[in-house]
Formats: structure tokens, C-alpha cells, sequence
């Protein structure tokens, strides 16, 4: 399940064997798959076949397609149906937290409501988080369940902080599938496991301090068409930029801070600094900018203090260079500003 150029032809990687998962889904629910697979272009004859693959695509539209027909999100995994509209209840209950991690959380805790035949928790152990699920009955919820929920929760915790959360390990309490090779492409990262006691993902901790960049608009046209998010990857990674924001606003050392101290801070080259930041779409004179002013309206909100001292506890050289950037950052005067109604 690959993401690929739009210049590129479309990568078949997604194991023909979840199809036939989705197709068996059908049975159990007494109904027919037959208009689900035409709509993904899968004839009877490719969803027979052992070793075939489909397109990212034709996964969304199936996928798509039987959630709504057979009102039920889990594809057939648990023992009662998933409504319609079951995980976007779910991120609605979480997209109010302050960080990803407790969104996280709130999103495992909330899953316990729609069905009870898996546990999902989210815990911390040094430097490393883990989103484990474990199963009430052992081998019930199948291979397809247990990567449709992980792969579900990891592509809406890239969304929440609209940054990839790179993978250190997936554990799969399952023998290694015929099909083991898209596990590189669905959980990419060192540490794939086969045979584990229980289903997992592990990922950096540092992510779940990030706090949440969407709102409720972001989410009514995410939920228009939110199946990408499990099927592709995330490129953008923004961890790297919030160390260096956390570095900038550090009040001993933030207005002073050159590229080759903030690189020896963070354990890298000034070169590998300044390129992983154009990777995520970000440079440090813009970052330095931001945090600048962050700080201004802070300290106009929150203090009486003139404005020739905001400018310089901000990093300014002067009174007017500071009410110069500040226009253009804000699009009013700091007296402006200070005075508006909040």
C-alpha cells in the first residue's frame, strides 16, 4: 500500500488476500460482493488467484464500498457490525486534545465502546510508545482485522499532527503470511515480527507530544474520503521542526541560537539541519520568525510592558524594525494588537 508519483503508473501491492477477506465478509452478512469488486475493477478470476495484488486504489474503493453496503467498518472482523460512521464518531472524540498523545489514548479508550472483542492501549516505556491490541479470543479478528485497526490508527495519528510517524517495530501474533513482503510497504521500519503474543506498532515518544493540527472543519472533509489514510504513507515529518521551535522559545538560549548550535544541540550537522527542515516544509528563519512571534503577542497579551521591551525580550534590535515585522506578521500595530478584543 504504497504511495507513489502521480507521474508513475499505479503500484499493485496490496495482497489479493485481503480482498478476499473483504469478499468473505460478504458471506458471513448474506449478501453478494460481486458489485463491490466490479466497482475496484477485481474479476472473480484475480480474486482467486493466491499471490495476486491490487492497486492502493482498488483498495480504497472496495474497502469504501462494503463499509457502506454492509454498514459495518470493521469489515466483518468482530462480532457485531461497525456502523457506518463508527471511526469518525471516534476521531471526533479525540480531535479536541491538546497533544497526540492523549488523543491516542482517548481513541483506544473510545474503541472499547464500538466492540469488545479487541483492547486497544497505548503505553511508554523509556523513549519508545507502543499501541498494542490485544484480542479477547485468540485468532478471531484474523490477520485482515488486526492490520485494518493498526493501519487505521497510525494513518489518522500522521493526520492529527499532519506529520509521518516513522515506525520502529510491528509485532503480529500470526504466522508470517504468503504475502509477508507488503508487510515492508503497510508497517515499514526495522523490527517486523511474526508469531508475537500480540498485535503492535511501536514508534518514537517524542510524537505524542505534538500537539493536534486539525479542527472540526479538517475533519468533516477528511471523513469525505479518509481511507487514503490507511492505505498510504505519510512523507511530511514535523518532529524535527518542533525540537527546533521547543530549542528557539528556550528563554536561555532561544534569540541567540545560529544553525550550527541549534545542530549541536539536536545531534546533527548544520548541512543535515537545514535540509531535513526544506524536507518538512519548513526553514529557521522562518521557524526563528514564528517563535518570535509567539512570544510578541504573549508578552502584549499578558503584560503591560512598552513596546521598546517586548521588542527586545522578542529578539528585535529595535523598536521599529519590531513594529515593521510585526505588521507584517499579524497585519496590525503591536498597540494595535494589544488593544483589539479578544
Amino acid at each position: 500500500m504504497p504511495s507513489r508519483s502521480p507521474t508513475n503508473p499505479p503500484v499493485a501491492a496490496t495482497p489479493m488476500a485481503f480482498a478476499r477477506s473483504i469478499a468473505a465478509a460478504y458471506k458471513r452478512h448474506g449478501q453478494s460482493p460481486d458489485q463491490a469488486l466490479k466497482l475496484a475493477q477485481i474479476t472473480p478470476n484475480q480474486l482467486k488467484q493466491a499471490n495476486a495484488h491490487i492497486t492502493a486504489r482498488q483498495m480504497e474503493v472496495l474497502s469504501g464500498t462494503a463499509m457502506q453496503e454492509l454498514d459495518d467498518e470493521g469489515l466483518g472482523a468482530f462480532g457485531r457490525k461497525l456502523p457506518w460512521g463508527s471511526y469518525g464518531m471516534l476521531a471526533r472524540a479525540s480531535i479536541s486534545s491538546p497533544n497526540l498523545g492523549i488523543a491516542l489514548k482517548r481513541w483506544c479508550r473510545h474503541h472499547a465502546l464500538i466492540t469488545d472483542d479487541i483492547t486497544l492501549r497505548l503505553a511508554t516505556s523509556g523513549d519508545t510508545a507502543a499501541i498494542t491490541v490485544e484480542e479477547k479470543m485468540p485468532g478471531r479478528v484474523g490477520e485482515f482485522g488486526l492490520v485494518h485497526v493498526l493501519r487505521n490508527i497510525h494513518g489518522l495519528a500522521c493526520w492529527y499532527v499532519d506529520s509521518r510517524i516513522p515506525l520502529q517495530g510491528a509485532r503480529f501474533p500470526f504466522e508470517a503470511p504468503a504475502h509477508v513482503e507488503a508487510y515492508a510497504l503497510m508497517f515499514p521500519g526495522p523490527g517486523l515480527q511474526f508469531k508475537a503474543a500480540q498485535a503492535e506498532i511501536r514508534f518514537d515518544a517524542r510524537y505524542l507530544a505534538l500537539p493536534l493540527r486539525r479542527d472540526e472543519k479538517a475533519l468533516q472533509q477528511m471523513l469525505q474520503r479518509a481511507l487514503p489514510l490507511t492505505v498510504l504513507q505519510y512523507r511530511r515529518d514535523r518532529l524535527l521542526v518542533e525540537q527546533v521551535r521547543q530549542a528557539l522559545a528556550n528563554p536561555a538560549a532561544g534569540a541567540s541560537h545560529t544553525a550550527e548550535t541549534l545542530a549541536a544541540v539536536l545531534n546533527m550537522s548544520p548541512r543535515s539541519l537545514h535540509r531535513q527542515l526544506q524536507e518538512e516544509g519548513a526553514s529557521l528563519q522562518q521557524l526563528k520568525d514564528e517563535v518570535r512571534f509567539e512570544k510578541a503577542k504573549d508578552l502584549l497579551l499578558r503584560t503591560s510592558k512598552p513596546i521598546k521591551q517586548v521588542a527586545e525580550a522578542s529578539g528585535f534590535r529595535n523598536e521599529k524594525s519590531f513594529i515593521r515585522a510585526f505588521g507584517a506578521w499579524a497585519g496590525s500595530s503591536p498597540t494595535e494588537f494589544r488593544r483589539a478584543p479578544r
